[in-house]
């Protein structure tokens, strides 16, 4: 008996007007983009103005929903069943061009010209750590402040921790507000000859070193950008409080994404109880990939032992054919012999020991040939699914531990399909098991 957890409902989630943001999360590899995707086609279907934000770099959402291309700009989905009023948008997050985009809305044109050609924040904009979270939550806030979409779906970026994106306006924040950036910034800040003279006195030794060690030109790089960004320091922080208290109203749900893996599950008790410990409404979690069997009440351990009983039966049976095969060879050999003594010895020994010559066809071994085919295949069959019954069962206990430890947190299967999702129709096949679906119980 699996222990019981309560149902997730999905319906009520995203038919509901209050509902305005859902984060998926998850660890890679668990199905956050098909999920979000998914959950955008349902309730774009069911009335709600949807628009999905993807971080996975993968492109998979662009293929499921049939675009050629996803970028910084929310295109229609198009094939979008419409009747109830409801229609889909979807975007991948580009972070250089968020990054850009921010630097253009909050300075003026020679500033923002200033920043953006600057080689050092071309290397942070392109790639340092953290930005593509920070960008994430910026594009969200944006998405937000348009308010053309009712709802917004948010796949998590594909980092170690999926949670990295409510860290990442701190550290950002931290990196900008820090001694080693102020220290950067002085100069500019510092007005009139004494006080140039005061601070090169003080930094003289230290650009000294800062210089051999980044080198000279990136140091003059950084300083050109710090005194560029100066009057934006504080937007960065302020935008990323506001997002973070987003993220924290009544009208967003976290969805957390797993697969029935120990390492995949371990991850989400591990988000659930971050998301606790950082005031984020959970809605519950998404089990996929969940394996299952249309013969539940045949067990592995019985399963087995039919295919075994099977298999020693055929294996008699053809060790009693060889023998027979053995004795015809033999009674054939004496046959040839006795054909030596003429015609007549021949017929009267074939009469005598009962066998029938008339019919060499050997249409009774064929049948003897094809029902062991067909034995054999349903052993075969039988181990498959006692494998098969194995990994239910693995799966079932790795989900136990989760629900023994967290049964408040509401669940949902969805069943493994045979084949990756690449079209509408599989997205709706997933949304469908998605509300349809049952908790991590019995």
């Amino acid at each position: 008996m699996s222990l019981e957890s309560p149902v997730l409902e999905i319906d009520p989630l995203i038919d509901d007007p209050k509902t305005r943001i859902i984060v998926c999360c998850g660890s890679g590899g668990v199905g956050k983009t098909t999920t979000a995707a998914s959950l955008g086609v349902r309730a774009a279907e069911r009335g709600r103005t949807a628009v999905v934000l993807t971080i996975d770099p993968a492109r998979r959402l662009a293929q499921s929903m049939g675009l050629t291309e996803l970028d910084n700009t929310p295109r229609e989905v198009a094939g979008i069943d419409r009747s109830a009023g409801g229609s889909l948008h979807a975007m991948m997050l580009d972070m250089k061009r968020t990054f850009d985009e921010v630097v253009v809305q909050h300075s003026d044109p020679e500033r923002a010209r200033a920043i953006l050609e600057n080689p050092f924040y071309q290397s942070l904009s392109a790639g340092f750590a953290g930005t593509q979270e920070y960008m994430a939550m910026e594009k969200l806030g944006q998405l937000r402040a348009q308010d053309a979409w009712d709802l917004i779906i948010v796949d998590t970026p594909p980092s170690r921790s999926a949670l990295d994106f409510l860290d990442a306006p701190k550290r950002l924040g931290s990196f900008l507000d820090g001694k080693f950036i102020k220290l950067l910034m002085a100069p500019a800040k510092v007005g009139g000859r004494a006080g140039v003279k005061f601070l090169n006195i003080g930094m003289s030794m230290m650009t000294g070193t800062l210089s051999k060690v980044m080198g000279a030109g990136l140091l003059r790089d950084v300083q050109t950008f710090v005194a560029a960004m100066d009057t934006m320091f504080g937007g960065f922080r302020t935008r990323a409080d506001a997002t973070y208290r987003l993220l924290q109203a009544p009208g967003t749900a976290f969805l957390v994404v797993a697969a029935p893996e120990r390492d995949a599950l371990r991850e989400a008790a591990y988000f659930v109880e971050r998301l606790a410990a950082e005031d984020m409404p959970l809605a519950g979690l998404v089990l996929n990939r969940v394996h299952g069997s249309g013969a539940a009440h045949l067990t592995a351990e019985r399963a087995l032992a039919a295919a075994e009983a099977l298999e020693e039966a055929l294996d008699e049976a053809a060790e009693a054919m060889d023998a027979q095969a053995a004795d015809a060879q033999a009674a054939d050999a004496a046959q040839a012999s006795e054909a030596a003594d003429g015609p007549e010895a021949t017929a009267e020994n074939n009469l005598s020991d009962g066998r029938i010559v008339d019919h060499p066809d050997g249409k009774a071994d064929s049948g003897q040939v094809d029902a062991a085919g067909t034995e054999r295949l349903a052993a075969g069959l039988l181990r498959l699914h006692a494998e098969r019954m194995q990994v239910v069962a693995r799966e079932r206990r790795t989900r136990d531990r989760f629900v023994s430890v967290h049964p408040e947190v509401p669940m949902v299967d969805v069943t493994a399909l045979p084949g990756d999702v690449h079209d509408l129709t599989g997205l709706r096949a997933i949304g469908e098991q998605l509300a349809n679906g049952e908790s991590a119980a019995a």
